[in-house]
């Protein structure tokens, strides 16, 4: 991977924690309240840099890049298992090792919010706000087909899409920003720890992971979140929605609603996935306004 020095916009101070042998690379920048930003994939803490930016003169900002993403080790399948259950697992013994167990405000996008609300089920006393990025934290709403291109992802073909030609990583850059393209050298960042067949897999596991159907690996899992995700309903909560994001569109969108219809609701019309990219400069100050708003 390029020095992380050289990457735009992503000057901090770089840790380690141990998880089982693996390092997992996280950014620990500010002081006050605990802010954890958990991304999704193919994307790693690079993507929350700005919010760090924005928060860092009153909160403790604490964004992990996932085993196998971002700056942490990239293990082979003999030494990590990459799944949901695993992943979790991971967010918990990285919190315990930083004593960041009370009073916390998790920010998730994409993946992290399946892991992310995953622990906040699990320990609900300990989260204090949710503000949630176009992710999903239930199965597949009823009404949502499953896009072609994770469709196409997890067929036959999708090793040598995937890991062989980094068409996950390198279209995401291309298709989740629609209010305009994305800085050439921004891009390249995004793409930059994803620049190999090994170093692909985590990309290309999380792809296959989806769990679609009662028996798939993590589908169990999966639903006891969703029937656990009342615990949470008292939380104050923020919504920033990409509306031309095509996984989690408005099918998901309607179903947070309906489990937490009091949440702030920041809707863009002209906005994709990557909604801290497209949108930024309009919903940064907003969730920053949000966590002002309300003090624990």
């Amino acid at each position: 991977m390029v020095p992380p020095s050289t990457l735009p916009g992503y000057e901090f101070t770089h840790h380690y924690a141990d998880l089982g042998g693996m390092r997992m690379h996280y950014l620990d920048e500010g002081r006050g309240e605990t802010v954890v930003m958990l991304h999704g994939n193919p994307n790693w803490s690079y993507y929350y840099r700005n919010l760090v930016v924005a928060l860092r003169d009153r909160y403790r900002c604490l964004v992990p890049d996932h085993i196998g993403c971002g700056m942490s080790d990239k293990p082979d399948e003999r030494r990590y298992e990459f799944s949901l259950a695993q992943r979790v697992a991971d967010l918990e013994h990285w919190l315990d090792k930083l004593q960041a167990v009370r009073d916390l405000t998790l920010i998730v996008h994409d993946w992290g919010g399946m892991i992310g609300m995953a622990y906040a089920t699990k320990y609900p006393d300990r989260i204090k706000r949710l503000v949630v990025l176009n992710t999903g934290a239930f199965h597949l709403p009823a009404t949502k087909p499953v896009p072609w291109q994770l469709k196409l992802a997890r067929s036959p073909f999708g090793a040598l899409l995937v890991r062989g030609f980094g068409t996950f990583s390198r279209g995401a850059v291309q298709s989740c920003v629609t209010r305009r393209p994305m800085p050439r050298d921004v891009g390249r960042a995004y793409c930059a720890p994803y620049d190999s067949w090994a170093n692909r897999l985590a990309v290309h596991r999380f792809v296959q992971d989806i769990p679609l159907k009662p028996g798939d690996r993590g589908y169990d899992l999966v639903t006891q979140v969703g029937n656990n995700l009342e615990k949470l309903k008292h939380l104050p909560m923020l919504i920033g929605w990409g509306d031309k994001d095509f996984v989690f569109d408005e099918h998901f969108l309607r179903e947070w609603q309906s489990r937490f219809p009091t949440a702030e609701l920041h809707r863009y019309p002209d906005c994709g996935h990557y909604i801290l990219e497209d949108a930024g400069d309009e919903l940064i100050p907003l969730i920053r306004k949000f966590l002002d708003g309300h003090p624990l």
